[in-house]
């Protein structure tokens, strides 16, 4: 499984989280402590937003632990909102086309997870995806597919709604296929003014996620698994939840898929 962190509020300096501390990023992507697995080795990206409505992204295949650009990225970018991620492949290729953090205009989404026997429900679940999105399909991974599942159903006008769509899309296909592993969703996605995740699986106690306020820099964090040892102000976000980061305003609450029913 992947780990990632996300961080919105005044600007800071990307190291503060990927690099610095001492269950950093990097650190997780070497030995990650609440991961299922341990090595997150199969790339890594950063995603951040400046002066432009579109992010910024750096993608590459190497283990984030032994790229030295990414040590001199995060040095030198400040943002008032970014997504870093470090990849465990569940099967697909390691390639920069299947590492995280997506894109699509102003859109950004990463994920943790996966959707279980995925070569064997690819094919309906691509199918959901509009031709005038999949042609901006890169990839092959599950996670771009629920990113592209996502802009068709709706993410830029009501994201809630559209992630509780699209998982029960992806749940009815696997249904329909006889697909008896589970979804495990832990995502987020942002426009670049305010981020969505979700902590979310079927059968199984989903990937951990944690959100911290960031006091010195009126922000907040939401990450796979806490950056520090001996913190209280980690808090866990239960299963099956949104999280809802506005500008002032963290909100968590129940999350439910969309049936159609």
């Amino acid at each position: 499984m992947c780990r990632w962190i996300a961080y919105a509020g005044e600007p800071i300096f990307i190291e503060d989280f990927v690099t610095i501390p001492e269950q950093s990023l990097i650190v997780q992507s070497r030995a990650s402590r609440e991961a299922k697995s341990i090595v997150n080795g199969d790339g890594f990206g950063l995603g951040w937003y400046g002066e432009r409505e579109e992010p910024g992204i750096f993608r590459d295949l190497r283990p984030a632990w032994s790229d030295e650009n990414l040590l001199s990225l995060a040095r030198q970018i400040r943002s008032r909102l970014f997504f870093a991620h470090v990849r465990a492949s569940t099967g697909t290729a390691i390639s920069r086309a299947n590492c995280h953090p997506f894109s699509l205009g102003a859109w950004m989404f990463m994920h943790n997870g996966g959707i279980g026997h995925w070569e064997a429900v690819r094919r309906p679940v691509e199918a959901g995806i509009p031709d005038a999105l999949f042609r901006h399909r890169g990839g092959t991974t599950d996670s771009e597919a629920m990113f592209l599942l996502l802009l068709a159903f709706g993410l830029e006008s009501d994201p809630k709604g559209a992630f509780a769509r699209m998982v029960g899309f992806v749940e009815h296909a696997m249904a329909e296929h006889g697909i008896t592993q589970p979804l495990r969703f832990t995502a987020a996605a942002t426009d670049g003014r305010s981020i969505y995740a979700v902590r979310y699986s079927t059968l199984i106690v989903p990937e951990t996620l944690y959100v911290r306020r960031i006091s010195r820099a009126n922000g907040h964090l939401i990450a796979s698994e806490p950056l520090d040892d001996g913190r209280t102000d980690w808090e866990a976000v239960p299963p099956q939840s949104l999280v809802t980061l506005a500008p002032d305003q963290l909100r968590i609450e129940a999350f439910k898929p969309d049936r159609g029913t």
